[in-house]
């Protein structure tokens, strides 16, 4: 069966998650489709809890923080958000609506597409040692999904940056053992944290190396350890006995299908017109990290305010002998009824 909505968002990253608020208020429906596993975007992948401060009236948020209030705020609209999946094919009927198929077989037909996709999709860079590959997910892990199922492990950590220093810092009293391996003496995390991570070293709850793993031994068919080899002067080789291993060495942004949809590219990013967020191809919109235009700034802040153009831009595509007049949530009654809050 396939799905029928007014607009597609692709991406559930903060701008796409505020893109579903803006349709909301301009009386348009949403479904959203995102490749990672939870909604967020980097804003979970990469720094769930480090802090944002220039969110306006929000002195400081974590992402985790903002990702959950825009949740909040996007749940008068009832938006169904599929993750966990790619959009594989997106045609355009005679009739101009769009049908967009994803991997996991969903079918959805719209009348307009906003990609919000930041950066494209993003796979974790994964770690190049041949054979290692066959425990991913049993104790080769690229994100952390229940730190719970860590606990009383001896844990190996491989990378340098917020991710691998956060999930040191929060694994390290839960964990039996913890090693961080680095692959120089600069690490890529703010520097706050890497000061709880070496005050850690000195009280001895984690161990703090600078190599590369270059091999490994099972044992029994499970991963036993990591050999690593240092960047001493001696070159110095360890092997690290280990239950789980992670590994935060980033992730990889592709923008996939998206290339092939037609819309005039620059340098991996989608050319949009400023005043309305199109794209090239009639119906398209592009929102966020993934678009350009002169005097683009790669914001989050500037992403919202891409949304609420969009969303107008959208509206008049689809009504465009009617007058359009802006609105304001604390006066109008229309507003406020879309948002559950008439009564307020």
């Amino acid at each position: 069966m396939t799905t029928q909505t007014d607009v597609v968002i692709i991406g559930a990253g903060p701008v796409g998650l505020f893109q579903v608020f803006e349709l909301g208020l301009q009386g348009l429906n949403a479904v959203v489709i995102d490749a990672l596993p939870d909604p967020g975007g980097q804003c979970i992948e990469l720094y769930p809890d480090k802090p944002i401060y220039d969110i306006p009236a929000v002195p400081m948020c974590t992402g985790r923080e903002l990702i959950d209030k825009l949740m909040e705020q996007i749940a008068p609209f009832e938006a169904p958000v599929h993750l966990d999946q790619t959009v594989d094919t997106l045609t355009k009927n005679s009739d101009d609506t769009f049908t967009l198929s994803t991997s996991k077989g969903l079918q959805v037909q719209c009348r307009a597409v906003v990609v919000a996709a930041g950066a494209g999709s993003f796979t974790p860079v994964k770690l190049r040692v041949d054979g290692i590959d066959k425990f991913e997910s049993s104790q080769l892990f690229y994100r952390v999904r229940d730190p719970s199922t860590h606990a009383d492990k001896n844990i190996v950590i491989l990378g340098g940056g917020d991710s691998a220093i956060d999930w040191a810092l929060a694994l390290a009293d839960k964990a039996s053992s913890l090693t961080l391996v680095n692959r120089t003496e600069r690490f890529r995390a703010a520097e706050a944290s890497v000061e709880k991570l070496m005050a850690l070293q000195d009280a001895g709850k984690v161990r703090v190396l600078f190599g590369a793993v270059k091999g490994f031994a099972e044992n029994d068919g499970k991963l036993s350890s990591v050999h690593c080899v240092l960047r001493d002067e001696q070159k110095s080789e360890v092997d690290l006995a280990l239950d789980d291993l992670l590994v935060f060495f980033g992730l990889s942004p592709k923008l996939g299908p998206v290339e092939e949809w037609g819309m005039a590219l620059e340098k991996n990013l989608v050319e949009v017109n400023c005043e309305t967020y199109a794209t090239t191809v009639p119906g398209i919109y592009a929102v966020g990290d993934i678009n350009t235009y002169p005097g683009k700034k790669k914001l989050i802040l500037s992403g919202f305010h891409e949304t609420a153009v969009a969303a107008h831009a959208i509206k008049h595509q689809f009504e465009p002998d009617k007058k359009q007049y802006t609105q304001y949530t604390t006066t109008s009654s229309l507003l406020q009824k879309r948002l559950g809050v008439e009564d307020a």
